[in-house]
C-alpha cells in the first residue's frame, strides 16, 4: 500500500512531498480525507469517476492528433490523475494501492516481451502482435474457473461501439470467422444498406428494427475498415474534423454578409459547401 506521509493536521503545499509522484499521491489522499478533503472528491466512487477517465483518454488522443505538446503534457497529467484517483479509492477499500497497480503492469510488460526480457526472438512488429495476442488469450484462459473461455471474452463493453466492433471482429477472425478478401465485405455492406432502405421505406417504421438494421450497417463498415487496415475511430475523427472545418467556412462566409446559417437556404449552404471543399 502507498504511504503518503499524511498527518492529522490540515495540509499545506509546503507540507506535501517534493518528489512529483509522491506529491501527486499525497494530493489525492488529502482530497479524499474525510476531515480536511474536498466534499466532491470524497463523494466519488469508481463508477462516478469512470466517465471522466474515458474523457481524459480521448483528450490525450486529441492533443496527439493536433501535435500539441503542451496540451499533451497537461492531458497526460489529467489521465494520470484518474489512475491515482481509482487507486486511492481502492486503497481506502483495502483492495489494492497505486504501488500494486504499477507493479502489476510492470510484471505484465516483462511477461509479454520475452524477446526483450528473456531469450525469445521476435523480429517484427507483426510477429510481436501475434505473440502479444497469444499471451493475452492464454491469460484469459487461465483466469477461467468454470466455462471455457470464448474467443470474444474480455472485450470491454465500455469501449466506444465502433472500436469494440473492430476488436470483436479481430477476435473472430483469429479463429477463422472472416472473409479471405475484401469483395464480400463490400457486398455485405450493400446487403445491409438494402435491408435498412427497405425498413425506412416500409409503410410503418418500426424504430427498434430500424435501429437494428442501422447497427448492422455500422458493424459492416467497421469490418471494411479492418480489412482496409484503417483505424475506424481515427478515420471518423478525421472526417468529423473535416466537416467542422467546412461548416465553419460556411458560417464565416455567411457572417461576411451579416447572416447566419438559419438565414440561408439549403441550396446556398450546399454551394458554399462545395466551395469549402476546394479551400479548407
Amino acid at each position: 500500500m502507498i504511504q503518503t506521509g499524511m498527518t492529522s493536521d490540515r495540509p499545506t503545499a509546503d507540507s506535501l512531498p517534493k518528489e512529483p509522484l509522491p506529491r501527486l499521491l499525497a494530493v489525492m489522499a488529502w482530497l479524499r480525507d474525510r476531515q480536511h478533503g474536498c466534499p466532491w472528491d470524497i463523494d466519488q466512487t469508481f463508477r462516478t469517476i469512470a466517465p471522466y477517465t474515458i474523457e481524459e483518454a480521448y483528450e490525450v488522443a486529441d492533443a496527439i492528433e493536433r501535435n500539441d505538446m503542451p496540451a499533451l503534457k497537461e492531458e497526460l497529467g489529467d489521465l494520470l490523475l484518474q489512475v491515482v484517483y481509482h487507486a486511492q479509492i481502492a486503497q481506502e477499500a483495502q483492495a489494492f494501492g497505486f504501488a500494486d497497480v504499477a507493479s502489476a503492469i510492470a510484471e505484465k510488460m516483462i511477461d509479454r516481451h520475452p524477446h526483450v526480457f528473456g531469450d525469445a526472438t521476435i523480429d517484427t512488429s507483426e510477429a510481436q502482435t501475434v505473440s502479444w495476442e497469444a499471451r493475452k488469450a492464454a491469460e484469459r484462459a487461465a483466469k477461467q474457473t468454470a466455462a471455457p473461455a470464448g474467443a470474444l471474452d474480455g472485450v470491454a463493453r465500455a469501449l466506444p461501439a465502433l472500436l469494440r466492433a473492430e476488436k470483436i471482429q479481430k477476435r473472430a477472425a483469429r479463429v477463422g470467422f472472416d472473409w479471405a478478401d475484401i469483395a464480400p465485405v463490400i457486398d455485405k455492406i450493400e446487403e445491409e444498406l438494402g435491408e435498412l432502405r427497405a425498413e425506412i421505406t416500409a409503410g410503418t417504421v418500426d424504430q427498434a428494427r430500424l435501429t437494428d438494421e442501422l447497427g448492422d450497417v455500422l458493424f459492416a463498415v467497421a469490418n471494411l475498415a479492418r480489412h482496409c487496415k484503417v483505424d475506424p475511430e481515427a478515420a471518423l475523427r478525421a472526417t468529423n474534423d473535416k466537416f467542422e472545418r467546412r461548416f465553419g467556412y460556411i458560417e464565416r462566409q455567411l457572417a461576411v454578409q451579416g447572416r447566419k446559417p438559419t438565414d440561408a437556404s439549403l441550396e446556398e449552404m450546399e454551394s458554399l459547401w462545395q466551395e469549402a471543399k476546394t479551400r479548407v
